[in-house]
């Protein structure tokens, strides 16, 4: 008896706790996505379009817009970065917007704490500001923010729905960073990677390339079978105008990767090869 008055008890509380679960009509959303050396995260809700006018209807023209639903949309950034001609400190800032027919102006804002709009708008809390043009896309029945046209240097925040977008372009601090990692390691009994992580990342950037040529040379004197040192190598001589050297460096990295049986590297030297001996 005193079994089942418990077990009747326990279904009880069970079903005084449970809850109806039904889709949310803006479901959260999360992106993360490493920018050269920085990292870069947005939380946001995704309102649907359903059928309804988006931008001058439901999103007026001209007013400002939390840019989402529920909370706040917020982007994090890991390091400082630029927004147009602006850098703002690293931390979370509220993604706010003033959509136009033509243009928006998109703001970040250091207070994270709304559920919307403030309920008082203080420029002072605006860490940055940036007018971008609105452009026509294919429909999107969900609102969404992504992050496209990475490079080492930065990439681009795009905002879109309905059947419009708007990008904005910001810069990360991976040159500064980069180079203080590199300057950092060369202190302490660098590697043949170290050296070739370093050679490459100055070809990459058109940093000193005398510095490129004796990094990867300190490469191959160390590992002088890695056909891709030898690339690389050839690569850089032939940025310094050494064209005899790039020339002795790709037939390096050409026998070296045919012997190792890789292709694309076998199609990459002979192609500058056929440049570099015209």
């Amino acid at each position: 008896m005193k079994n089942t008055i418990l077990f009747l008890m326990f279904l009880a509380s069970s079903f005084a706790f449970a809850q109806v679960q039904t889709p949310q009509p803006s479901p959260s959303a999360q992106l993360s996505q490493t920018v050269g050396l920085t990292e870069v995260t947005v939380k946001y809700s995704r309102p649907s379009k359903k059928d309804r006018d988006i931008f001058g209807a439901l999103v007026p023209f001209g007013k400002i817009w939390r840019t989402g639903a529920n909370q706040n949309t917020i982007i994090s950034f890991g390091d400082a970065v630029t927004i147009g001609d602006k850098e703002i400190a690293a931390g979370a800032y509220a993604i706010y917007t003033r959509p136009g027919k033509t243009t928006w102006e998109v703001f970040f804002y250091n207070d994270i704490t709304n559920w919307g709009n403030p309920a008082e708008w203080d420029t002072s809390k605006v860490a940055a500001s940036i007018e971008v043009p609105a452009v026509e896309t294919d429909e999107m029945q969900s609102f969404e923010i992504w992050i496209s046209n990475l490079h080492n240097n930065g990439a681009t925040l795009n905002i879109g729905w309905s059947t419009t977008m708007v990008s904005v372009p910001f810069g990360v601090p991976t040159v500064a960073k980069a180079t203080a990692s590199i300057l950092e390691v060369m202190k302490n009994d660098p590697k043949d990677r170290d050296y070739y992580n370093a050679a490459v990342y100055y070809l990459q950037e058109g940093q000193d390339l005398n510095q490129a040529k004796a990094w990867i040379a300190k490469a191959i004197a160390v590992n002088g079978e890695a056909y891709w040192y030898f690339r690389q190598q050839s690569l850089i001589l032939a940025g310094l105008n050494d064209v005899d050297g790039a020339v002795a460096a790709a037939k390096s990295s050409l026998a070296l990767a045919t012997k190792a049986g890789n292709t694309d590297y076998i199609n990459l030297n002979e192609a500058s090869l056929a440049e570099w001996t015209k």
